[in-house]
């Protein structure tokens, strides 16, 4: 598939959810309350067949359905990728019994799922975590139990943090440590339903229209039947699903800075300033044209990591931490130019880019922060150097 171009179909297709992003979703999203799960926006990504997309195609479809929908509504959007990212632990290294019985819900937006790494202590330096998951001394002298609420083999404890949809979701891909000072190799990742005792959330206040919180595990029960591929092997799980959603959180930073392109496109060739049009005057047409540049420059390296990553290409890593890198900060100037070449109207309560300009901060954060999406891609190039030498 040519990284560079879509066919009529896939231009279609991104079309048709733009539409739909307008016409059903951004309606359901206006109700919303800020800070919480918008379930009936979720159950109608379900009606639509969106959030099953995200286990049925490749990465590159789902930059493609991330970026149209965060032009015309970026709750919708944010509401399918933190399904996506939630469940695709599940859906790629999950038992067939956690599979049944949790993602035909993920897919009908029946159940939120949500994606527990970051902690107080780690953000950025996932490897760092300390979530506890202790043998339960009880269950040392028996066999392994199927039922969850029979003996468990550990118990969690500790805390997560700057977790998305928390504290509402009905369950959590939780990465605990099972091996002291192991770094990296010491990670197991569990499945947590939110009902299981000992776990409990907060929310936060923060800059975000869906929740945002902390959670905390004392002594919360799991067993073997919790875990999500191999002990110790937590971390493979966790790097493994932010490969897949890094170049997609590009995308979603994409779809933001083509609105807001848009956006100034319209507002430059209908504004009267200095005796003409605003795209009359050579600095405004010069912004313009480095903000439409620097956007297609991004999309491009979105599809080219997508693409990588669905062809299984060696250098994943390192395309996805460009991919991710490159359209965040891009749209974060985009929007920044977007809104000075409009001025005060544009911060005013309830315009598209006052909407942007809040949402386009956080993506240069969470799934890595740009300082570390740096720091892979020069221990990627180095690591290729060091392999052909």
């Amino acid at each position: 598939m040519p990284a560079f171009s879509l066919d009529p179909s896939q231009t279609a297709w991104c079309a048709e959810l733009r539409a739909l992003a307008a016409e059903r979703l951004r309606p359901l999203a206006e109700k919303g309350e800020p800070g919480h799960v918008n379930r009936p926006l979720v159950a109608e990504l379900g009606r639509l067949g969106l959030l099953k997309r995200p286990f049925t195609s490749g990465a590159f479809d789902l930059c493609l359905m991330r970026e149209s929908l965060a032009y015309a509504c970026t709750e919708a959007e944010t509401a399918l990728a933190l399904q996506g990212l939630g469940a695709h632990p599940v859906h790629a290294y999950g038992t067939p019994a956690q599979r049944e019985r949790w993602l035909p819900r993920v897919a009908e937006g029946s159940a939120v799922a949500a994606f527990a790494l970051s902690e107080p202590g780690a953000g950025s330096d996932a490897a760092a975590l300390e979530l506890r998951a202790e043998r339960d001394p009880a269950a040392q002298t028996q066999p392994p139990v199927a039922e969850p609420d029979g003996p468990a083999r550990w118990r969690l404890t500790g805390e997560k943090c700057w977790i998305s949809n928390a504290p509402e979701a009905d369950f959590y891909t939780v990465f605990a440590r099972t091996t002291p000072d192991a770094g990296a190799r010491g990670v197991t990742a569990f499945l947590v339903p939110a009902d299981r005792p000992g776990l409990t959330g907060t929310g936060l206040d923060m800059l975000s229209p869906h929740p945002i919180g902390t959670l905390a595990f004392d002594a919360v029960p799991v067993t073997a039947d919790d875990m999500l591929g191999e002990a110790d092997r937590g971390f493979r799980v966790a790097m493994g699903t932010l490969n897949l959603f890094r170049p997609s959180v590009g995308a979603f930073a994409v779809g933001m800075a083509q609105a807001a392109l848009d956006a100034t496109l319209a507002h430059t060739a209908e504004r009267e300033a200095f005796g003409g049009k605003l795209r009359d005057l050579q600095t405004v047409a010069h912004q313009v044209a480095e903000m439409a540049l620097r956007t297609e420059a991004a999309r491009l390296m979105v599809y080219a990591a997508a693409t990588a990553y669905d062809e299984k290409a060696p250098d994943v890593p390192g395309r996805a931490a460009m991919a991710k890198l490159l359209a965040t900060e891009t749209a974060q100037y985009v929007v920044d130019a977007a809104v000075q070449l409009h001025g005060a109207r544009a911060l005013r309560h309830g315009h598209l880019l006052e909407h942007l300009y809040r949402e386009v901060r956080a993506p240069r954060i969470y799934e890595g922060a740009s300082e570390v999406q740096r720091g892979i891609i020069a221990k990627e190039l180095y690591a290729t150097m060091e392999a052909g030498q």
